[in-house]
């Protein structure tokens, strides 16, 4: 019941040698970069002058907050 066969360690890896992957990978990186970049630029296109809601206000330097109450101011 012994039989083993002997396989060259070369070919019993799974994959090759060589850069398959690797240019996978790196064309991978190119387009995801390429495809960062344009969302950046139709972002900034679209961008509204004036956000939404407006700038906030300041208010003058003496003025101070008075709490809300239900009574009318005398």
């Amino acid at each position: 019941m012994d039989d083993k066969v002997k396989v060259n360690p070369t070919e019993a890896r799974q994959g090759r040698k060589g850069t398959h992957l690797l240019t996978i990978l790196i064309v991978a990186l190119v387009l995801a970069g390429i495809v960062g970049w344009a969302v950046g630029l139709f972002g900034g296109a679209i961008e509204p002058e004036e956000p939404v809601g407006g700038a906030p206000t300041e208010q003058p330097a003496g003025t101070t907050d008075t709490p809300v109450t239900g009574e009318p101011a005398q």
